[in-house]
């Protein structure tokens, strides 16, 4: 059962016609809201099914999905201006974490167990010159035979070779995959940092560029760009610095520090950058076959035509 039915006491595996009739027949207040953005919950479980293991549930990251819906709606408090489906989209996107988290903590459990199993199969055989039965096992892991047949299952899922009958646990491989939160969390922040690259203002957006896409040396770029090397150093520190404060505002707000001058013209500024960061990354969620690597970026302004803004700035 999902973290949030868990600790709500909710009625688990949930489906949009369910959500449907629940909320259509209860009269709850915010029985609309929930209706209105059901397609939230379809969307967030198409982006993680895009970037997680292919064994991960379905209709477990829905119902985990819809339940979290039903308690935005709950919780949700016009007065503070922030749009329904944005604050909702947050608590759903936390709930489907949530849920990859429990899956994967059960994976980890039983690779944990399928290398011990393994580790402890392939010591007896060294020292008894043969295959240690179930009893031998159970006996050098301190455990019983119900506990090494279910290990025994859990490592015969990823052998390798499935034509191995004598011992397919030496067949195995240490899973070092990244787990199923790990990839989607990852994935994120790629496609957030490459929104962020891309939004930059063109003279701190060429400077990071060349120095980390193209490995340019310092001195090599001021030299071809007209201006000096702490120049460089500078514009690349603020550009670092405001790339950090952009993926932060999306990803971990409580990250980006506050403004001494929140009025003022540059924290204007910084707020429209956080703003296209994020219309930046959503677009690129939404295109299909969307590729979310770093690479080398495509046809750029050449850093000649960038000579002259950065030799203003200087």
């Amino acid at each position: 059962m999902p973290p949030l039915e868990r600790s709500h006491g909710l009625k688990p595996g949930l489906r949009d016609p369910e959500i449907r009739e629940v909320t259509t027949t209860s009269g709850h207040p915010t029985d609309e809201l929930v209706v209105a953005n059901l397609a939230l919950v379809g969307y967030q479980v198409s982006e993680v099914l895009m970037r997680v293991p292919p064994t991960v549930s379905r209709d477990d990251l829905a119902s985990a999905g819809h339940l979290a819906l039903v308690l935005a709606a709950r919780a949700y408090d016009p007065t503070t201006g922030v749009p329904f489906a944005r604050y909702a989209a947050l608590r759903i996107r936390g709930a489907l974490l949530d849920e990859l988290r429990s899956m994967d903590w059960a994976t980890r459990g039983a690779r944990h167990r399928a290398r011990e199993l393994a580790s402890t199969s392939e010591r007896l055989t060294a020292t008894l010159g043969r295959t240690p039965n179930r009893e031998e096992l159970a006996s050098a892991l301190g455990t019983d035979v119900a506990s090494v047949d279910q290990a025994r299952q859990d490592a015969e899922r990823r052998v390798l070779s499935i034509d191995s009958t004598v011992n397919p646990i030496a067949e195995l491989v240490s899973d070092k995959s990244p787990g199923p939160e790990e990839s989607l969390l990852t994935n994120e922040r790629l496609r957030y940092l490459r929104a962020g690259v891309d939004t930059l203002p063109e003279r701190l957006r060429v400077v990071v560029e060349q120095l980390f896409f193209h490995d340019r040396p310092v001195s090599e770029l001021a030299e071809e760009l007209g201006v000096t090397q702490s120049r460089i150093s500078q514009l690349r520190t603020e550009a670092l610095g405001l790339l950090r404060d952009g993926l932060n505002a999306s990803l971990d707000p409580d990250l980006v520090p506050q403004a001494e001058r929140p009025d003022g013209v540059a924290e204007r500024r910084r707020q429209g950058y956080f703003a296209a960061v994020a219309a930046r990354a959503a677009m690129g969620a939404s295109a299909a076959g969307v590729t979310l690597s770093p690479s080398v970026p495509t046809q750029r302004p050449s850093v000649a035509a960038e000579q002259r803004s950065l030799s203003t700035a200087s």
